[in-house]
């Protein structure tokens, strides 16, 4: 569930790096915020987060079934931003956890065990909501038959659309890929240790519905140069103020893997209510 020691080092030192480029600048970005919702215009959410280190919003949910079945689901997101004169910089964590009782031997499994952990700093340019970005994220699943999986990508960001209740946003740059495979899994031959080059596309476009509402799609692309496994990534989600700074999501999360490891399949689904707290 937790990340091993010295990958979670490398996660310090980049988070490390990302503040001392950004420690002088505390002016506002131009760039608009997407994880703040409710009746705020962009010019009073920036006004309101001018001079703060760290903002942003967390995501949970909690399900727990007894009687025909008998499980427990947890859900927790984090996202941290930090918007410099020079820099914005994003932070993410997402993880699940499910166990479920096995009906035949009477005991609780764990059949979801995920964590992922990402952080990319935008280095604005001259060109209003432009920018040079850094990317990297790791990921631990304990049933993908890997130890773990990361990227490393840079390239250059851009908002391609803007309009009234949508904006659209695009990162393109090239990356490298590493998998470990996991010493426990059933590995063969052709899933061993690999690392590859590969090409990182990005997308975000947001929708205004309502003075509370937003939907939001997330798009993130890993096309292989290296004849390895590519990745695509989506979320689709509806997120509506509840009260002050809690909201209700309601998201649809798509996960789409071209070879995977342990004969798994090469897509998995999530549909999902959380409450979201902006801070």
């Amino acid at each position: 569930m937790f990340v091993c020691a010295r990958e979670f080092t490398v996660y310090k030192y980049l988070l490390f790096m990302l503040l001392i480029m950004s420690s002088h600048c505390w002016a506002v970005d131009p760039f608009e915020d997407f994880h703040e919702y409710g009746q705020l215009s962009d010019e009073e959410i920036h006004e309101l987060h001018k001079g703060e280190m760290l903002y942003g919003d967390t995501e949970f949910g909690l399900i727990l079934s007894k009687g025909n079945t008998n499980s427990t689901s947890f859900k927790f997101r984090g996202n941290l931003y930090q918007d410099f004169e020079n820099w914005r910089n994003q932070f993410k964590l997402d993880t699940l956890y499910k166990r479920d009782e096995n009906d035949e031997t009477g005991q609780t499994d764990v059949t979801a065990d995920r964590i992922f952990v990402s952080a990319q700093g935008n280095y604005k340019v001259g060109v209003k909501n432009s920018s040079f970005f850094i990317y990297g994220d790791y990921e631990e699943d304990k049933f993908s038959g890997l130890d773990y999986k990361s990227t490393l990508a840079t390239g250059y960001g851009a908002r391609v659309y803007q309009g009234v209740k949508n904006k659209v946003d695009i990162d393109i740059g090239p990356g490298l890929y590493r998998s470990v495979v996991d010493d426990e899994s059933d590995a063969t031959e052709a899933s061993e240790n690999q690392t590859g080059y590969l090409v990182r596309i990005a997308m975000q476009w947001e929708r205004l519905v309502s003075k509370r509402t937003r939907f939001n799609q997330d798009v993130s692309i890993e096309q292989s140069l290296s004849g390895l496994n590519s990745r695509l990534k989506s979320e689709t989600a509806l997120i509506s103020q509840v009260i002050g700074a809690v909201s209700l999501k309601f998201a649809y999360m798509y996960r789409y893997n071209s070879k995977p490891e342990d004969d798994n399949l090469k897509y998995d689904s999530e549909l999902s209510a959380t409450l979201v707290y902006s801070f």
